[in-house]
């Protein structure tokens, strides 16, 4: 599976619509997907982009059904099954990826004068957007330089020049982390901007697999066979050989330039719309592409769009494999709601077996690695009630929720400085956290009887509700 194969997939189960009107990359598309995603329409294949000969995707994670085509699964699974049977691949054998010669991406080099950034149709998305945009659905990939540890991570790209584009590094991020032992050797961040191959990459950050050396051989052991990369020519760095785009260049730690503002996931414009704020830049020397290469997108801007699914897909998964790592029993259901962006609400359902059950998990969930960060608001209902069934969990908060009893207030831990609601006075690598406990206490002697619908009759009123001419 690369881009185009799962392109091809859409197509050939209705997925995808190609649309052949010339369309402006000013606004135009971000303006036509974020219409379509909203309405849970297809994914959306710009073909004809003004003053441009190749093409634009938008809207590959905007549903559940493209998600698990992407996995490989069943299309019918719910968000909570589907990252089910991520979590159980996860724990699979590995399989390493494989390094080939050569592949489709070295169909076209570019280097030294004739790089430019601009020469894809890379979108603006919002009118006070600060430029346009190469990176919201694209990887980079860099290499530790003391353990030669191959890392991905996903960051935004605005276009800073014909040679430069910016790299929202955030402080405290693997990829910081890695920066900062490069300027502590006085040297700069060999780096490879990408677009395009197997999308399961943009996931390779939520999932482990015991024995992977990097996110290519985690996309491997899910994928169930080796992903086949291939060397930069400039610095050595392994890239998909069936890439789309690639930037190869380096990163200076210690020069830092104005990027932004951009319209994020939370639906608000980042901080830089009030004050610069400096960050690492990607100096391209190189660029590969393959023949008429396709510049994936995502819309981002206010929720439910395909940015915030993979969100709280990929934040579901890790969360739920720190919760199994971290040996809690009775966990059935995990659920990162994508109206909070996909990160800022986490609802846990869970089977109790002893006092503080629920009191444990929750504490759990915000000292997990990926819970700590960014997580505002913990709900914990009973195994009744699966996590994704919303109706249902208002119905907990309603009924078993005593607000004296069920809610504790963290007043510090650790935020993404994208949260628009910390003030700009405040600390925005902090927040404060709720757990609301909405399940009816363990310990309790007496509990509430439900109402229960009687199984005999259900059976009998499935088996003949054709007959009743009910079309629902």
């Amino acid at each position: 599976m690369d881009l185009r194969g799962f392109i091809a997939l859409c197509e050939k189960e209705g997925q995808l619509a190609r649309i052949k009107a010339e369309v402006d990359w000013e606004l135009e598309i971000s303006h036509i997907c974020k219409i379509a995603e909203e309405a849970s329409g297809p994914a959306l294949l710009f073909e004809n982009v003004k003053g441009y000969s190749s093409p634009v995707l938008t809207g590959a994670f905007a549903t559940t059904q493209r998600l698990a085509m992407i996995l490989g699964k069943d299309p019918k699974l719910s968000l909570v099954e589907l990252t089910k049977e991520w979590v159980n691949l996860s724990v699979k054998d590995v399989t390493l990826a494989k390094e080939v010669k050569d592949g489709p991406i070295f169909e076209n080099i570019v280097d030294g004068d004739k790089v430019d950034t601009f020469a894809f149709p890379s979108p603006k998305f919002y009118e006070l957007d600060g430029g346009r945009y190469f990176g919201t659905a694209v990887f980079m990939v860099i290499q530790d330089p003391e353990n030669g540890k191959v890392n991905l991570g996903t960051y935004r790209m605005g276009i800073l020049d014909d040679k430069t584009v910016g790299v929202q590094i955030l402080k405290g991020k693997t990829a910081d982390r890695i920066m900062q032992k490069y300027a502590k050797q006085g040297k700069k961040m060999p780096a490879c901007a990408i677009i395009g191959g197997d999308p399961l990459h943009i996931f390779a950050s939520a999932a482990t697999v015991s024995g992977a050396k990097s996110g290519y051989d985690v996309v491997s052991s899910l994928r169930g066979e080796p992903v086949e990369t291939v060397k930069t020519q400039l610095f050595g760095l392994p890239i998909p050989a069936a890439a789309e785009i690639v930037l190869e260049g380096e990163i200076d730690p210690t020069k830092l330039r104005n990027e932004g503002p951009f319209g994020e996931y939370t639906g608000y414009y980042t901080e830089e719309l009030i004050k610069p704020i400096p960050k690492p830049a990607l100096d391209v020397k190189r660029v590969y592409y393959r023949n008429n290469p396709i510049l994936w997108e995502t819309s981002v801007g206010r929720p439910v769009g395909d940015q915030h699914m993979l969100y709280a897909f990929a934040r579901n998964a890790s969360l739920w494999m720190d919760l199994e790592k971290m040996q809690i029993p009775g966990i059935k259901s995990v659920y990162t709601l994508p109206e909070g962006a996909g990160r800022f609400i986490v609802i846990v359902s869970v089977q109790q077996m002893y006092p503080g059950h629920s009191d444990q998990v929750a504490a759990a969930v915000i000292a997990s690695n990926t819970g700590t960060y960014g997580v505002k608001m913990v709900i914990i209902v009973d195994d009744d009630i699966e996590a994704d069934d919303l109706p249902r969990v208002w119905w907990a908060l309603g009924t078993r929720f005593n607000p004296a009893r069920g809610t504790q207030i963290i007043n510090r831990g650790r935020s993404t400085p994208l949260d628009p609601a910390i003030a700009e006075d405040e600390n925005k690598f902090l927040t404060s956290r709720i757990i609301m406990d909405a399940t009816i206490p363990y310990d309790w002697k007496i509990k509430p009887t439900e109402i229960k619908l009687t199984d005999s009759i259900m059976a009998k009123v499935k088996a003949r509700w054709n007959e009743y001419g009910i079309n629902v």
